[in-house]
C-alpha cells in the first residue's frame, strides 16, 4: 500500500491519503487519545509532537506542534497507517453511532446547506472541516477543524470566502466568526 501525503495551507498540518476509506461516519476530529478506542488514532496521537487528527472520507489530517519537523513524524505515521490497513481493516471510523441532529430553524438549515454543499468540499481538499454552531443576530458561529484549526490563512478564508458566500446567499447573515 502506498500512503500519499499532501501539504495543506496550514504548515503544522499534513494530509495523509491511504487510498482507502477512512471515515464512514463523515468528518471526525480527535485531539485526545482518550476520545477514541481506535488503536490507529491512539498510536498517532501518542507520537511526540502530534496535537490532533482529523478524519475525512478518504484522508487523515495530522496536526503537529510548531517546534517539530514533519521529517521526524511523517514516516512513523505512514508506517502506522500501512500497518493498520495491512491487518485487514477496511476503514478507521465506522458509522455505528449517529449524532443527534439538533432542531434547526429554517434560516439555520439554509446556512448549513450552503456550508455543506459549497464550502465544506473546498475546506476538505485542504484537510479540514467547518461545522455550523449557531446563528444569532446576523452572526454565524462556525468551528474550524483539522488543518483549518490554527491555520494562518483561516481568517482570510473565513472572511473572504465563507462570510462573502453566506452574505451573498442569505442577506440576514452579516458576519461569520470562528469559535
Amino acid at each position: 500500500m502506498f500512503v500519499q501525503t499532501q501539504s495543506t495551507p496550514n504548515p503544522n498540518s499534513l494530509k495523509f491519503l491511504p487510498g482507502k476509506i477512512v471515515s464512514k461516519k463523515g468528518p471526525v476530529e480527535i485531539t485526545d487519545k482518550n476520545q477514541t478506542n481506535n488503536y490507529l488514532i491512539k498510536n498517532i496521537l501518542n507520537i511526540n509532537g502530534v496535537t490532533g487528527t482529523f478524519l475525512g472520507d478518504d484522508f487523515i489530517s495530522v496536526n503537529k506542534k510548531d517546534d517539530i519537523e514533519w521529517d521526524d513524524l511523517k514516516h512513523i505515521i505512514i508506517s502506522l497507517i500501512n500497518e493498520f490497513y495491512s491487518e485487514g481493516n477496511e476503514f478507521v471510523i465506522d458509522n455505528n453511532s449517529e449524532d443527534s441532529e439538533p432542531d434547526l430553524k429554517e434560516i439555520e438549515k439554509r446556512i448549513v446547506k450552503i456550508l455543506e454543499t459549497k464550502i465544506r468540499p473546498a475546506v476538505a481538499r485542504d484537510g479540514g472541516d467547518i461545522k455550523f454552531k449557531k446563528f444569532s443576530d446576523g452572526v454565524v458561529e462556525v468551528q474550524l477543524q483539522g488543518s483549518c484549526s490554527g491555520c494562518p490563512s483561516s481568517v482570510i478564508t473565513l472572511k473572504n470566502g465563507v462570510q462573502n458566500l453566506l452574505t451573498h446567499y442569505i442577506p440576514e447573515v452579516k458576519e461569520v466568526v470562528a469559535i
